[in-house]
């Protein structure tokens, strides 16, 4: 890394975040704080998770002020067991009723902009298993405690597991074998492209991160990438509008989630490839993508539409349409 992007890691970045949760209650100073999970059919996972961060949210001086699981139309229990471990659970569908929804995670997280109120906004992914409680304070901690911080990004090791059965390792300095597997999409293409455009961002340890925190400011003044764009978008509108020292990170440990198959992050890789293209302000063909499959000895082609709608601030939504939600 050149000196300038040196110093903002060393700057910017917590190894080992020890915030406590008393420390960050003092810190708030009258702001509030929405912790929000979008869902789609995570009734396995979503319970504990939110159970967890529910404990924050007790006492009469939480460090959470809500608590909100955002639905995208799960068929299985995932809203009723959201809602017992102690969630406001509200369907896609409840918020901005008059705006027709689009598929994609970047969507619900959109929406749920306008069914929340917390000064400061937690994006937890909904499928993360041994969740620790701990991710929450570690990402509020250099918003209440560092000016000028608009946007963090958690960072963490990622064990590929579950729907997964290779293991990838290589070897750390210390001589200690680690697994490597997980932030395929990362590695692969998120990586060198900003490599390639990008460079004053190639400090920023995991890009595509669903755990990071940031100001209502920040997420209402841009537009999100309505599909799995959503993360590369956030990141590089925060740093052209705001520069690089607007950016924080923190070590949140190991990460433990579903992982998907080649071909699912054949077509993530795709949405996000066009939301950051659009960003640097290069030409998208907006085409599906064409994967392939092997069927009886012959490999045939399967075209994936890809989801690379772009949703407007949020404040030009609200200016218009008044309150988010349809009570």
């Amino acid at each position: 890394m050149d000196p300038e992007l040196e110093a903002w890691f060393a700057r910017r970045t917590w190894q080992r975040p020890a915030w406590t949760v008393d420390e960050l209650r003092a810190a708030k100073r009258g702001r509030s704080v929405s912790v929000v999970l979008p869902a789609l059919n995570e009734q396995d996972t979503v319970g504990p998770i939110v159970a967890a961060v529910a404990s924050l949210a007790t006492g009469p001086d939480p460090l959470v002020d809500e608590l909100v699981v955002l639905d995208s139309g799960s068929t299985d229990l995932t809203r009723a067991r959201a809602a017992a471990a102690g969630a406001r659970v509200v369907g896609r569908e409840e918020v901005l009723p008059d705006v027709e929804p689009v598929p994609g995670k970047g969507e619900v997280l959109w929406r749920s902009l306008a069914a929340t109120a917390g000064d400061l906004v937690v994006f937890l992914d909904s499928d993360l298993v041994d969740f620790d409680p701990g991710f929450v304070p570690a990402l509020l901690g250099p918003l209440l405690t560092e000016p000028g911080v608009a946007l963090v990004k958690g960072f963490y090791r990622r064990p590929l597991r579950l729907e997964t059965s290779e293991l990838e390792t290589e070897s750390s300095a210390s001589g200690t074998s680690i697994n490597a597997g997980g932030g395929r999409v990362t590695e692969l293409l998120v990586r060198p492209l900003l490599a390639a455009l990008r460079p004053e961002l190639s400090g920023v340890v995991q890009p595509l991160g669903g755990e990071y925190a940031a100001t209502r400011e920040l997420l209402e003044s841009v537009p999100f990438a309505a599909g799995y764009g959503v993360e590369i978008g956030l990141l590089l509108d925060t740093w052209e509008r705001h520069g690089l020292d607007a950016l924080a990170q923190v070590n949140l440990g190991v990460r433990k989630h579903r992982n998907r198959s080649l071909l699912a992050l054949g077509v993530m890789a795709r949405q996000i490839l066009a939301a950051a293209l659009h960003r640097c302000a290069l030409p998208d063909s907006g085409g599906a993508i064409t994967q392939f499959r092997q069927l009886e000895g012959e490999w045939l082609p399967t075209s994936a539409h890809v989801e690379v709608t772009e949703r407007p601030p949020m404040l030009e939504i609200l200016s218009r349409t008044g309150d988010g939600v349809d009570n």
